[in-house]
């Protein structure tokens, strides 16, 4: 029997290079997937994909309509088990203080702190009542060493409050059956990544495959009693 074959995971950003990834990588290990990707119109639609994916494009600013379109999609799927929420972005170029920088700052935490905010209130009542439940946050080596992340200081408090978001909730539900971990990748190894950094190292990064294997360890039964962990996933840059 698949390892996942019992299990129903939202993955949120299911449309970017990591989300896509993941989507895959947890279908093949048996698990039902909605696949969540942000509807800019704020309308819900349900698409079957395959037997396994199911895509849901709904609104993610508000935690109550999420919740709605999640009540939809698991009415179809099951209900969730686990969730991998994938939505972010990076911004950054410039010195906080430049003029430049000053839209980057509510951009980035929107995408990154604020989406997480409005996913996990609309999935973690749900695993709470039912006693169960695996989550998984991505978090970045900028939020644990914001001094190398010069240019993007935005982007590195985002993901510093993200880690602390995620480890508070795991101690928070972790009596309710619930787990909540995050992984802590360098820089991930996309086609946007290699054409914004042509002449770095490229074999030194993480793959989104070796990054969705750990999240389906986190996922599974192996890491029943792993919670409130925040796991370094760096690949070969140096730490």
């Amino acid at each position: 029997m698949a390892e996942l074959s019992q299990n129903v995971v939202l993955v949120s950003g299911a449309n970017g290079a990591l989300g896509e990834a993941v989507v895959r990588r947890l279908s093949d290990a048996g698990a039902r997937v909605i696949a969540l990707e942000r509807s800019k119109q704020g309308d819900v639609t349900l698409e079957r994909e395959s037997e396994a994916v199911l895509r849901l494009r709904a609104s993610t600013t508000d935690a109550a309509a999420l919740a709605g379109a999640l009540a939809r999609a698991e009415a179809e799927q099951g209900l969730l088990s686990g969730a991998v929420l994938t939505a972010g972005a990076w911004r950054g170029g410039h010195k906080f203080h430049e003029p430049e920088a000053a839209s980057d700052y509510r951009a980035v935490m929107d995408a990154n702190l604020e989406s997480a905010n409005v996913a996990l209130r609309a999935i973690l009542p749900g695993m709470v009542e039912r006693r169960r439940g695996s989550i998984v946050l991505i978090g970045s080596i900028a939020g644990l060493r914001p001094y190398d992340a010069a240019g993007s200081a935005s982007y590195a408090a985002a993901k510093a409050a993200l880690t602390a978001l995620s480890r508070a909730i795991a101690a928070e539900v972790l009596a309710d059956g619930v787990r909540v971990n995050l992984v802590l990748p360098s820089t991930i190894d996309t086609e946007a990544n290699r054409r914004a950094m042509p002449s770095a190292d490229h074999s030194a990064w993480v793959s989104t495959d070796s990054l969705g294997g750990v999240i389906e360890f986190l996922l599974s039964e192996r890491a029943r009693d792993i919670s409130g962990a925040a796991l370094p996933v760096y690949g070969r840059v140096g730490v």
